[in-house]
């Protein structure tokens, strides 16, 4: 009961620090799982977060762009776990079961991680992932543990999201880094097969301990 009310505090006290820049903490070792209201960063495996901020697609669906970013203690690489549209609502805390349907809003601009068919991402021409303000399906996220002996969500255990309705898989190509708006960044696209480029980790955020 302790971790979960300390959990609860430290949620409602952060979540405008976040926001504002202004938050720094260390998350404690007893919260294992990312849970349903965690909020996370998704690190990939060259160590870029998945980010996004109020730019926009100049090409595609010219949608809030979505990116991977190298550089470190940004507040625009946070993303809030909600369970999927359709998807029965979770309890704060509760752990979220691999294959499970989620969605991750970006907690500074509150849209969802998006994908589409049919608009091309700027530089492998793959399918397009961006951040949307609207609601529906093409914000739902599979949720696939690597490790076959994880039966949730773990934090720092690799995942995979792969887009419900097209099946691409959430992918960055760090071959492809964009010069400008935003310079440095990797691109972000959906990808229609599994590779060594969509795996993730859930890495700094706020954790809950199971609720009670």
């Amino acid at each position: 009961m302790r971790s979960l009310l300390a959990g609860v505090v430290f949620f409602g006290l952060t979540l405008q620090a976040l926001a504002a820049g202004q938050a720094s903490f260390v998350i404690e070792d007893e919260f294992k799982w990312v849970s349903c209201s965690s909020v996370i960063k998704l690190a990939h495996k060259t160590g870029c977060r998945l980010h996004s901020h109020a730019i926009t697609y100049g090409t595609g669906s010219g949608q809030q762009a979505v990116t991977c970013n190298p550089a470190a203690d940004n507040t625009d690489d946070y993303f809030w776990v909600q369970t999927g549209l359709g998807s029965p609502r979770c309890k704060r805390g509760q752990e979220i079961p691999c294959n499970s349907i989620v969605r991750l809003m970006h907690l500074n601009t509150k849209k969802y991680l998006h994908s589409h068919a049919g608009h091309a991402s700027p530089f492998t021409r793959n399918q397009e992932v961006s951040a949307f303000d609207g609601t529906d399906k093409g914000d739902n996220w599979k949720l696939i543990c690597v490790n076959k002996n994880d039966k949730f969500w773990t934090r720092e255990s690799p995942i995979r999201l792969v887009h419900e309705e097209t099946g691409k898989y959430l992918s960055a190509s760090p071959q492809h880094i964009y010069r400008v708006n935003p310079p440095g960044q990797v691109e972000v696209s959906g990808l229609g097969a599994a590779s060594s480029d969509d795996i993730w980790t859930a890495q700094e955020g706020i954790y809950f301990g199971a609720p009670e």
